[in-house]
């Protein structure tokens, strides 16, 4: 179910536990600040969600409250995720759903990467 984007942190949500190690995942890159693992319902044939290690709800609270250190390390690790994936060249899709409106389903802030097909229109007409 979607959430609101002013909701308090939880910390038993999925993000949260697959930091902790309590949930296994499929893990793509890796660093101080940042985990991304591979989406185990991927929408296309490359997905991946980056996820920053801080509990963050979403962008704006994220933007809000996140260091220039976090933040930074963040969108750099994005652009060397999509590089090292290779998928550069061909193109890719960042998605970051934030609140009910936007269909947020996890209250941790999350990049969706997707690519390896054409992608379409960025919201249906």
């Amino acid at each position: 179910m979607p959430i609101n984007a002013t909701e308090a942190y939880d910390d038993g949500n999925i993000f949260a536990r697959i930091l902790r190690g309590e949930i296994p995942s499929t893990r793509v890159y890796e660093d101080e600040q940042t985990l991304a693992i591979n989406d185990i319902n991927p929408l296309a044939p490359t997905h991946i969600l980056v996820i920053p290690k801080g509990a963050y709800v979403s962008w704006d609270d994220f933007s809000a409250r996140g260091s220039d250190e976090e933040i930074a390390a963040f969108v750099r690790a994005v652009g060397k995720i999509a590089r090292e994936a290779g998928l550069v060249e061909s193109g890719y899709r960042l998605l970051a759903n934030a609140g009910l409106n936007a269909g947020q389903e996890v209250p941790h802030l999350h990049v969706h990467i997707f690519a390896g097909r054409p992608l379409g229109p960025m919201l249906a007409r």
